[in-house]
């Protein structure tokens, strides 16, 4: 007997993985040992994560460096600010005031309630290491969006906490960048920083995976087969559908991985595994021991 749906492609998507990768959260969120990285409040900084469409019932939590954006235009669309995901200026995508999406904190303690109880919910994964070296990419090398703060106060900032080598003039390094998100001590500068750190902090900081029921977690390595299920299971498939996916651009890349790492102390990189190791854990991700050891 079949189960799963045929997608384009006559490809075979099982919804067996969408209830295991929840299984293994509640089953994760219920390790004491690893409690302090699994669970966090249901705070103001967790609810400006969580994007609204009312019109549809659906909640999106935002984890940057994971196709945000793209999710974002879907919403945009529903919402009925734009007609179609084309038509969006990509300089509204992310300007609060313009682009008509609502975040859960703007409601009132009822309001949220009610929503996090009867809303569709979804959020989308990547390996935590991955993600972070795509966080150092988009905004300390390339910078695509011209947020100039993250090179000019930002970098210096944390450079003066943690570049090992205090006669080095060169721009932040990877390096500098573990350094800091490993040290466990790292709050005081997250605190300067502000919102920032959204691009970096952990899933589970973002989104309380362990707090929040969530309908459907998405993995960017299988967007390709998430994308259409999780519009299939909102009930807005027929409404809109995710821009196309570019070819590969979500496998895992281990050689650029290891790349990035190269050099890198193993002591810094355990300690920045240690403040991950909740994301890796919760949501299935093998622990990279061929950095580790």
């Amino acid at each position: 007997m079949l189960t799963g749906n045929m997608l384009a492609g006559g490809r075979l998507v099982q919804p067996l993985v969408y209830m295991q990768r929840l299984e293994l959260v509640r089953n994760v969120c219920r390790e004491d040992t690893l409690r302090n990285l699994s669970h966090t409040a249901v705070s103001k900084f967790v609810l400006d994560r969580i994007f609204v469409c009312d019109k549809h019932e659906i909640l999106f939590c935002q984890t940057p460096k994971v196709g945000n954006t793209q999710w974002k235009k879907v919403l945009i669309v529903l919402n009925g600010a734009f007609p179609s995901i084309e038509e969006i200026p990509e300089s509204v995508v992310h300007d609060h005031e313009k682009n008509g999406l609502p975040r859960l904190s703007s409601f009132s303690d009822a309001e949220i309630q009610k929503r996090l109880k009867t809303y569709f919910k979804f959020f989308i994964v990547r390996d935590p290491f991955e993600r972070l070296i795509s966080a150092f990419k988009d905004k300390f090398v390339h910078n695509p969006r011209f947020e100039p703060w993250y090179r000019h106060e930002i970098a210096p900032g944390i450079i003066r906490k943690y570049r090992r080598n205090r006669t080095e003039t060169r721009g932040i390094q990877f390096e500098d960048f573990v350094r800091y998100l490993g040290d466990p001590n790292h709050r005081w500068l997250d605190l300067q920083f502000g919102d920032h750190i959204i691009h970096w902090v952990t899933y589970v900081e973002l989104c309380a995976p362990c707090e929040i029921k969530y309908s459907v977690i998405g993995h960017h390595e299988t967007l390709e087969d998430d994308a259409p299920y999780i519009l299939k299971e909102a009930g807005i498939d027929h409404l809109v559908s995710y821009p196309t996916i570019p070819p590969g651009i979500t496998a895992y890349n281990r050689t650029k991985v290891e790349h990035y790492f190269l050099g890198i102390s193993k002591r810094d990189i355990r300690r920045l595994y240690a403040r991950f190791e909740g994301d890796f854990k919760l949501f299935g991700y093998q622990k990279p021991d061929f950095l580790l050891n």
